[in-house]
């Protein structure tokens, strides 16, 4: 069995704790040796509603591109992303990086591009995997962050999965709430 190198990113305006929970409890059982970055709330962007909760989970899978991406809608589906009342967006769980692939691949792009776009993405994936290249720029993405000017407002939050802090508490300290 080939595994298969993945990030995927993970975002929600809506019961944050609870949907964030959910997403990855579900991708516990799709996911091989799974590692989560801090979780960071920023303003929303590109989208009108609450603020919203992200964070960036690495892991191994088995699942071809096109399966995985079936099940992560599935997983949406479940915590409510596609109910005809939906207020916000419950539970968002994009394919970053898929290995190295470059390109389209049936409708997905990768990697994709809002790694470059937004910092909920690419401030978590540089924490996360600090020395992991971009697959089509070759920088990493700790140095990416580093040379980024992304003008967005976020800032780490306390946030537990599974008995475990996933934002350490030094982290937050050094970066204090910007709520307006």
């Amino acid at each position: 069995m080939s595994l298969t190198p993945v990030m995927l990113g993970l975002g929600s305006n809506v019961q944050r704790e609870l949907r964030l929970q959910a997403g990855l409890d579900a991708l516990a059982d799709l996911l091989q040796d799974m590692r989560c970055s801090p979780v960071f709330e920023s303003l929303a962007v590109g989208y009108k509603g609450d603020n919203f909760y992200n964070l960036v989970v690495g892991g191994y899978t088995d699942l071809p591109l096109t399966e995985l991406d079936r099940r992560l809608k599935f997983i949406e589906a479940d915590n409510g992303r596609y109910a005809p009342d939906r207020k916000g967006l419950p539970l968002d769980i994009d394919v970053l990086l898929y290995d190295e692939l470059v390109g389209n691949f049936h409708g997905l792009l990768l990697p994709r591009a809002e790694i470059l776009k937004n910092a909920f993405v690419l401030w978590p994936l540089a924490l996360l995997a600090p020395a992991l290249r971009h697959p089509a720029v070759g920088k990493s993405f700790a140095d990416l962050w580093a040379h980024a000017s992304i003008d967005q407002q976020l800032w780490p939050v306390p946030f537990q999965w599974r008995g475990s802090e996933l934002t350490p508490a030094e982290l937050v300290r050094s970066h204090p709430s910007q709520r307006a």
